[in-house]
């Protein structure tokens, strides 16, 4: 039997609907509407992509949108100026900068730059350390959108065996800890264990699997474990098809729940952003 489908939009779809609620009783409340600003440093076709759909569920959503597009040459300092400003202007609930940046601007210390509390992204050093604690408030929204799908098939965590692979910052790092926080047994892989040839023997004992890595058909079908829950966060272009990092069709006859791609991951991440943007400026405000 063909496993259930995890699709992000339906998901998506029902923490918006509360996000908006939330948002009218917050405006409410304060007199002021959540803005995010989305700081561009130059033009890139992916982060352009990101871009329009940040914007379009800010609006959806009530959540006042900016888009501040900066020269591709700007440096490191003037970008970090640019930060500096907008963490001092209290209008502004949420930043985020688009990736990738232009060369010679080291993206660690502009993330770093950032205030943790309009992190937008959840990648600041003091909000990965929460993840860490188990405390969060604004965690990365890659990982979050897939322990969103994760939670989202009603199974029992506690104890269960999980299988990360990819190590990034923005998914394996922090989706680890939040399985970890869920005592969820986490094992993580990365190049090095591929390069030992053991990738498949982790793999074969997921019960959940996880695979963030953006090479095309990296994980077999047939490695899967009968029933596991598959979420693929990886989107590859393969001639005229997207397609993730798990072989989908022959996954698909073993696994329990799995992630398409598109459509998985895809549309929870945006949706993840918002909500940090709404919990940042609860915290701003105190609420």
């Amino acid at each position: 039997m063909a496993a259930q489908l995890l699709e992000g939009k339906v998901i998506a779809d029902k923490i918006k609907e509360a996000l908006k609620k939330e948002i009218v009783s917050l405006k409410e409340k304060t007199g002021l509407c959540p803005k995010l600003v989305s700081v561009q440093a130059g033009e890139n076709p992916a982060s352009s992509v990101y871009i329009k759909s940040q914007k379009k569920t800010a609006e959806i959503l009530g959540i006042e949108y900016v888009l501040d597009t900066l020269d591709a040459d700007i440096t490191q300092e003037g970008l970090i100026d640019k930060i500096i400003a907008l963490n001092l202007d209290a209008g502004v609930s949420g930043i985020i900068v688009q990736l990738p940046l232009p060369k010679g601007i080291d993206h660690k210390l502009v993330m770093s730059a950032i205030s943790a509390k309009k992190d937008a992204e959840g990648m600041h050093p003091e909000n990965l350390g929460h993840v860490l604690l188990g405390d969060s408030e604004l965690a990365p929204c890659t990982a979050q959108a897939a322990m969103q799908l994760i939670t989202s098939t009603g199974i029992e965590l506690y104890g269960k065996e999980a299988v990360v692979v990819g190590h990034s910052e923005i998914v394996g790092k922090p989706l680890s800890m939040l399985l970890l926080n869920k005592f969820v047994t986490t094992t993580v892989c990365h190049i090095a264990t591929g390069q030992r040839g053991i990738l498949p023997e982790h793999v074969k004992g997921a019960e959940i699997l996880v695979v963030a890595v953006g090479k095309a058909g990296l994980i077999k079908g047939d490695w899967i474990k009968e029933g596991a829950i598959v979420v693929d966060v990886g989107i590859n272009r393969v001639g005229d098809k997207l397609v993730g990092d798990v072989e989908f069709e022959s996954a698909r006859d073993r696994a329990g729940f799995i992630t398409p791609v598109p459509g998985g991951v895809g549309p929870l991440t945006v949706t993840m952003l918002m909500r940090n943007v709404v919990s940042a400026f609860k915290i701003q405000h105190k609420i």
